[in-house]
């Protein structure tokens, strides 16, 4: 084929179209999902539409584990692209959209059969992702006694002036108020690729979590990931102050963060249930260590959850 000739790919490779953004963590990140990986060097192909600058854009993925690269944009009609945003709706979580049957049966009879490599833009994109290899123990290793340290579960309304005593109460490190503190984790890999635990708190965490966005947006995304069953429970949350700060680290970690390697960078900073007075809602910084607010109503943090283990 033209198309995969002209992006230089040394073997034959077949579009996968079945593959839409919104299946890709759950294939690429926990070897799951509705398609089968079987090494981590297998690349799937597919198209996908990028909406975060309009205007939308087309673009040919190639994915693997642990592994993304935007290979090329497509110039497709724009007003079938257009359309085909138009026709998923405003309720996206992100801006990433699956291309849909009028955009399918165009690529298939001008890209792909007609041999026309034209509306192919070579895009030199991505590296390999971030690893989120852990040398933690896993859930079944031997760990020492532990004494359960049972942080605030419950969201409520903080004023400036409470920040500095929730941080020193239990000696939480935050470079602003207590750049002192240390609180000891005890984190466990679940060996699910998606969470951790760490039973110093009794707190299961997301590993990864969703992109910037508003608060509204982040809610919804909680309720998405409960109405899925996201890693096999239905009772994810928003963490309060007093849990985030736990997972404060007085020492950047190699991806800049104040967070232990475990978690994805992806998400550098991150909204709390708790809200502020007299508006808006805290979010926790792991580039600064430390806990800032935002107005919620625009894009103004990452949203990362949290369960309390039974």
């Amino acid at each position: 084929m033209a198309l995969f000739e002209k992006l230089g790919l040394k073997e034959r490779v077949s579009i996968n179209w079945n593959i839409t953004p919104t299946d890709t963590f759950g294939i690429f990140e926990s070897w799951g999902g509705k398609e089968r990986v079987r090494t981590k060097s297998e690349r799937f192909y597919y198209f996908y539409i990028d909406n975060w600058t309009p205007p939308a854009k087309l673009f040919l993925m190639e994915r693997g584990i642990k592994f993304a690269r935007v290979l090329a944009q497509i110039d497709a009609p724009q007003e079938m692209i257009d359309a085909c945003v138009a026709g998923q709706g405003k309720g996206m979580l992100d801006k990433s959209y699956a291309i849909d049957d009028a955009l399918k049966q165009w690529l298939k009879e001008n890209i792909l059969a007609a041999g026309d490599d034209s509306k192919v833009i070579p895009v030199d994109s991505g590296i390999e992702q971030e690893s989120l290899e852990t040398d933690l123990p896993g859930k079944n290793d031997p760990v020492p006694k532990i004494t359960v340290e049972k942080l605030r579960v419950e969201p409520i309304i903080i004023v400036e002036e409470q920040v500095g005593g929730i941080v020193k109460k239990h000696n939480f490190f935050d470079s602003q108020y207590n750049p002192a503190g240390k609180f000891e984790n005890y984190l466990v890999d679940n060996g699910d690729s998606l969470t951790v635990t760490d039973l110093k708190t009794g707190v299961m965490w997301q590993r990864g979590g969703c992109d910037i966005t508003t608060i509204k947006q982040v809610q919804l995304y909680v309720q998405e990931l409960n109405q899925k069953a996201f890693a096999g429970f239905a009772d994810w949350r928003l963490p309060t102050m007093d849990e985030a700060l736990s997972l404060f680290e007085p020492v950047k970690n190699a991806k800049g963060l104040h967070l232990h390697p475990c978690f994805s960078m992806e998400q550098p900073f991150i909204f709390l249930a708790d809200q502020r007075k007299p508006g808006g809602y805290w979010f926790a910084d792991f580039k600064q260590a430390t806990i800032f607010w935002a107005s919620g109503t625009i894009p103004g943090a990452f949203g990362r959850v949290c369960r309390t283990v039974k």
